[in-house]
């Protein structure tokens, strides 16, 4: 049994093929063309392009616009379309881009094996260890202040719902009138100094936080950048020294020069970035030294100065660090809620 021939297939891309190959095609006739002539522009008329030919070649006329023309001219004169030179830099970039990861991870594997050798700056590593420990520890300070934080203020809503029943009690028991206005009036204390003392705890957790998750964060984020700019050095160090060592009949000097080149340009990087960790590190120290030191002052005296009932050394405490305590009245949610 024979199928009739139902003639060509409908393809939905053959349109977009077509324009695709036409253009590929004009681009290689153009590039073709252009390599053979120099470009002239035609006197009194500027919007075209004038190719005067070699002898024995034909001359013509282009009346594509100037500024239609995107390209550029290569080390030879020659004129590469801008289609054909955006795709000759991304592949150029791909390029780069595999070799040097190639080089890296082969490196990176080699070291966790203990067949390649690594630059390694002891004192370096050494302060870079000491800050990812204190990082730690610094969290943990700041997980168990804010836990004590959000207790403490579930006990003063505790206390200030326990002074309104005293209130109401006083008011509808007149014969226990005088007992629960005494309870009334001191959980009311209790509370103001409570929001006070939750002041200086917020501010401490507040900068604790910004210490921990931002100021160290950043350093070690310049330390990350480091050890990616050591890793390329060891990785392309290594390359020079296998080719130096390799036999100099099948190694050609340029391809030596330029990884000698690639090298010296890894070092300039990895030797700029240690000394802006190093100097990082410097000033971060200086730094935690300094607001450590106000804020565990902070908390030790408003601390001591709640439990002791010290109401004016709590006050003269937040005082003394430049806190200010939001209005009951002010409109959307208190610190104390955030």
């Amino acid at each position: 049994m024979m199928m009739a021939d139902s003639g060509p297939a409908y393809n939905g891309n053959s349109k977009a093929n077509d324009t695709f190959e036409q253009d590929l095609k004009d681009i290689l006739n153009d590039g073709q063309d252009l390599t053979d002539v120099h470009n002239t522009v035609q006197s009194g008329s500027p919007n075209k392009i004038m190719t005067s030919s070699y002898p024995g070649t034909s001359t013509a006329t282009s009346n594509i616009p100037l500024s239609s023309q995107g390209g550029r001219q290569n080390n030879g004169g020659e004129f590469i379309p801008k289609t054909v030179h955006a795709a000759q830099t991304k592949l150029e970039t791909i390029k780069h881009w595999s070799m040097n990861t190639f080089k890296c991870t082969k490196q990176l594997i080699s070291e966790k094996f203990g067949k390649g050798s690594k630059t390694v700056d002891l004192e370096l590593e050494n302060q870079i260890e000491t800050l990812r420990d204190m990082q730690r520890k610094y969290a943990n300070i700041l997980r168990l202040a804010r836990t004590l934080t959000n207790h403490f203020y579930q006990v003063v809503q505790t206390q200030r719902a326990l002074g309104e029943a005293f209130a109401e009690q006083s008011q509808r028991n007149p014969e226990l009138q005088e007992e629960f206005s005494y309870n009334c009036e001191t959980q009311r204390n209790l509370v103001k100094n409570g929001e006070v003392l939750l002041g200086a705890m917020n501010f401490f957790t507040s900068s604790v936080n910004t210490l921990c998750n931002k100021t160290m964060e950043d350093t070690l984020l310049t330390i990350k950048n480091y050890e990616a700019a050591r890793l390329e050095y060891d990785a392309y160090r290594n390359d020079v020294e296998t080719l130096q060592l390799g036999p100099r009949e099948s190694t050609p000097a340029q391809k030596i020069q330029e990884a000698q080149k690639k090298f010296e340009e890894h070092k300039e990087k990895f030797e700029k970035l240690r000394g802006d960790v190093a100097i990082k590190l410097k000033f971060l120290d200086e730094n935690r030294v300094k607001v450590m030191h106000k804020q565990l002052l902070l908390f030790h005296n408003a601390t001591s100065a709640y439990f002791s009932g010290n109401a004016t050394a709590l006050e003269s405490t937040l005082k003394q660090f430049n806190i200010k305590l939001k209005s009951a009245n002010t409109d959307g949610p208190s610190w104390l809620e955030q």
